[in-house]
């Protein structure tokens, strides 16, 4: 038997979440000799017992594509993290330990506040991002990363409105459009993570109209990112 932690969080629906987790990870594993039990580690990262004669390997290969969360950084490396935090002194994303992307570093995203940058792009907590790290003095900082950056304005750019939901599984949010009627207004939904979704509207859809329609019918953190209409 092998064990690993891999870096995906969860916080909340934990059994639900625990079940998407499991379907998605036997798909991962179905053409090797390994099954797996999942559990939930005091940090809320996924924990994983992999069974079977291919359990080293799974073990790899799910840690190589999903990594596991981290203590110690090195400069210059790039880690994925969720977003746990957004105050006037920036935004701290969670690898493991906590990585404070400052004010400065997000300046790639336009001019305001952070909490004005956060609104502008749909920043939430939970977001899987992904950072680069930039100093350990005292704390560790870093930036988002090109690739990340890029992704934040192609979102904002686009010409439809884009929902970012966070804390429930694609299948309650799935249900709570159909249950509102909105179905013919949204392209589909977009799986960032476990928990983690994004909504994408169509043209004459408007964002904060479907948010105010499910918002009742899921406990969820939900940002809107407004297309240029």
């Amino acid at each position: 038997m092998e064990t690993a932690i891999l870096n995906i969080k969860l916080y909340s629906n934990f059994e639900r979440a625990l079940n998407s987790a499991a379907f998605m990870l036997e798909n991962e594993l179905k053409d090797l000799d390994a099954g797996v039990i999942l559990s939930v580690d005091p940090e809320g990262w996924l924990q994983l017992e992999i069974l079977g004669e291919d359990d080293v390997f799974a073990a790899n290969f799910l840690i190589d594509k999903y990594g596991t969360p981290v203590k110690s950084v090195e400069n210059g490396s790039i880690y994925k993290g969720f977003i746990s935090s957004i105050d006037d002194e920036g935004i701290t994303v969670d690898i493991g330990t906590g990585v404070k992307v400052l004010p400065e570093a997000l300046k790639v995203l336009g001019v305001g506040s952070v909490s004005q940058i956060a609104s502008r792009f749909g920043l939430i907590p939970h977001l899987p991002v992904s950072v680069k790290i930039e100093g350990q003095d005292g704390m560790i900082t870093g930036s988002f990363t090109r690739e990340q950056v890029d992704l934040f304005w192609t979102w904002k750019k686009a010409t439809t409105d884009r929902l970012i939901v966070n804390s429930v599984t694609r299948s309650e949010l799935k249900a709570a459009i159909k249950k509102k009627g909105h179905g013919r207004d949204i392209y589909g939904i977009e799986r960032l993570g476990i928990l983690e979704n994004a909504v994408v509207c169509r043209e004459d859809t408007d964002g904060p109209g479907i948010v105010a329609e499910i918002g009742p019918l899921v406990k969820a953190d939900i940002g809107v990112i407004r297309g240029t209409h």
